[in-house]
């Protein structure tokens, strides 16, 4: 369990930002035995990469903070996320970190599952993330883009994190989440019931 947990956590992770996971245990696995990469993912801890990862990291902060601009990120980050999202699930459930002890047991010899099991999960996250940002674009004149994208940056470190030194805690970043995406789905059919009796109303006044 503890592999999966920290294999869902990455993904959920990459979810909310493509190159935060793969970046997070590229550096813990360079400098720290926090985490010990299996030997078909050792590229992550490479210099190379990780310099590659500052970069697009850089510029996806900067891109997810502008409103109009973080819609045409989002849909381009429609592909990326789900593929980071399945490279952070396959590396993490198969490494070996300070919980767990037998990383080669994770899922036998199916090498795929993890894979697109972390493809899936950080596409839904992905998704609610698309759906829920012009909510609070649209409710905030776009001030609140910076502010939602800062906290989906912190809360994608804080499960990439969770996920490698404590991935039980997933759990409770997981159910955070949900319940946020209840909040946003809430305000958005509250926003609409409010929409339509405005409407009404106008509509009277001018043929009235």
């Amino acid at each position: 369990m503890l592999e999966a947990l920290t294999g869902t956590g990455l993904a959920a992770s990459a979810g909310l930002n493509a190159y935060i996971p793969l970046l997070t245990m590229g550096l813990l696995a360079r400098y720290t035995d926090l985490i010990e990469l299996p030997d078909g993912w050792q590229w992550l801890s490479g210099g190379w990469a990780i310099g590659i990862l500052v970069v697009l990291l850089a510029v996806e902060v900067v891109a997810d903070k502008v409103p109009v601009l973080d819609h045409a990120n989002d849909v381009v980050q429609t592909v990326i996320r789900p593929t980071a999202g399945g490279l952070a699930f396959g590396a993490g459930s198969a490494s070996q970190t300070v919980t767990v002890s037998d990383p080669g047991s994770f899922f036998g010899s199916h090498q795929w599952v993890p894979v697109a099991a972390g493809v899936v999960i950080a596409l839904c996250v992905h998704g609610v993330k698309a759906v829920s940002r012009p909510v609070v674009n649209a409710s905030t004149a776009g001030l609140g883009a910076p502010v939602a994208s800062t906290a989906e940056d912190l809360g994608s470190v804080l499960l990439s994190v969770l996920a490698i030194l404590l991935p039980v805690l997933v759990l409770l970043g997981l159910l955070l989440m949900m319940f946020a995406t209840w909040w946003v789905i809430r305000r958005r059919k509250r926003r609409k019931r409010e929409g339509r009796p405005l409407e009404g109303v106008g509509t009277e006044r001018l043929f009235g």
